[in-house]
Formats: structure tokens, sequence, C-alpha cells
């Protein structure tokens, strides 16, 4: 994929890679990246495969972009402009792994918790400041928050202002690893490394149900009726055997 002016878009054979790609801006995240995302995620809903998120140069996104967010009035408000994005992310299909570093701020923040996984640098931050701005983090963070790390602090976060570093998120599962500056985007290929070792089919609908389909029954049904279960298991019998 390419023309794009926002990201940097590799399409791997078994994977999608996305680089936020205004360094200068903290990767801030304007109109154009709002729009080029959802590109982003047409393609990945037609052609599923793992996401792997991250940002150009020290951070990976330093918020909504301030300057477009104050001219916004009631109907903007209404669209749901980010929180539309940051929906359709966490519904894509396939697993998605954000590898943060520096500031995961207000709108970068919920961009990593609309992902299924975190990687953090030991220089990551989250944070959600928008009350301080007069307005409140209504693009997932009231309520994906609370569903990553607990209602007591997501209202940390929300309404004290207290910002996660990386230890932090560690501590209360907002992140699976940290790792040095640097070496995220690594870790985060390594996890999807991982990922691509098991069933596609079965990941897809295990990501349904931890995401509150309910489908559990349904979904299993499905993959004992697959051919790659039979064969998985059948393997699986096979090398307890030698």
């Amino acid at each position: 994929m390419t023309g794009f002016t926002t990201i940097e878009v590799s399409e791997l054979a078994d994977r999608t890679v996305v680089v936020l790609d205004r360094p200068a801006r903290r990767n801030a995240i304007d109109a154009a990246m709002i729009g080029e995302l959802h590109e982003v995620c047409a393609r990945l809903e037609r052609d599923p495969k793992p996401l792997l998120l991250t940002g150009r140069g020290e951070h990976f996104a330093g918020g909504a972009d301030i300057a477009e967010l104050r001219a916004r009035g009631v109907p903007e408000a209404l669209a749901g402009i980010n929180r539309r994005l940051f929906d359709r992310v966490a519904a894509l299909p396939q697993p998605t792994v954000a590898a943060v570093s520096g500031c995961a701020f207000g709108g970068g923040a919920e961009l990593a918790y609309a992902c299924d996984l975190r990687i953090a640098t030991t220089t990551a931050v989250f944070a959600n400041p928008e009350p301080g701005l007069g307005i409140m983090a209504a693009a997932g963070a009231s309520y994906r928050l609370a569903e990553l790390v607990g209602a007591s602090i997501a209202k940390q976060v929300l309404l004290a202002g207290i910002r996660l570093d990386a230890a932090r998120a560690l501590g209360c599962g907002l992140v699976l690893e940290v790792v040095p500056e640097g070496a995220h985007i690594a870790a985060a290929n390594a996890v999807i490394d991982r990922m691509l070792r098991q069933s596609p089919l079965a990941l897809r609908l295990s990501k349904l149900v931890a995401d509150g389909g309910r489908a559990d029954d349904i979904a299993q049904a499905v993959l004992f009726d697959s051919a790659e279960k039979y064969e998985r298991m059948t393997a699986f019998l096979e090398k307890g055997k030698r």
C-alpha cells in the first residue's frame, strides 16, 4: 500500500506493519491519519493478517491533533471520528500488537488500548490528559481502559491524570513486556511470530470470543469440524509416540 502521507505501511506475506509517521508532531493523530488508517483497516478486513502498529522516532503517538480538536464542535463529537477508527482497529479479525515507545497520550493511548497486545520500551508512558483540555477520553479509553486494567486504575488515569510508566503498565497488565529502548519492534514481531504458529481460524475465533462475542460453543463447533484441528491433533499424538 503506497501513497500515504501520515503513515508508512509494509505489507509482508504474513503480517502488516504500520508506522505512524509524523515524528515532528510526536505522531499526532490528525484527520489525514485517521483516513489513512481506515484504508489499512479496510484492507485487513478483506485480507486478514496480524497487524503491528508503532510510531516513527521516539514516540508512539502524542495524542490527537489539538488544533483540529479545538475546531471541532457538536456534530464532530457526535460523529465519533476517532472512536470509530479505534473501534474498527479493535474489531480487526486477526490479532493486533502495538509497539510503544515514549508518549502514548490521549488519542495515542486510545489507539494503543484498541490493540490486542502492547509491547513497551522503558521510555513508554501512557496517559489520558483530556480533562485538562476541557474534554473527556471519549475515543475508547472511557470504557476500554477499565476492561484492560480494572476500574480503579482506569479512574486514576482518567480522573486524577495519573500517568502509567512502563513499569506500572507492566504491573497492571496493560503491556505484555517491557524491553530496552529500540527493541520494541523486534519484540512485537516475536509475539506475532508466536501467534502465527497457531491456527489462524482458532486465533480469529478466540479473539472474537475474548472480545465479548460469548459464542464459545459455536466457535468451538466450527473449530472441531475443521481439517486443521484434525491435522494438528494428529501431529501432536504422533509426536507423543516417538
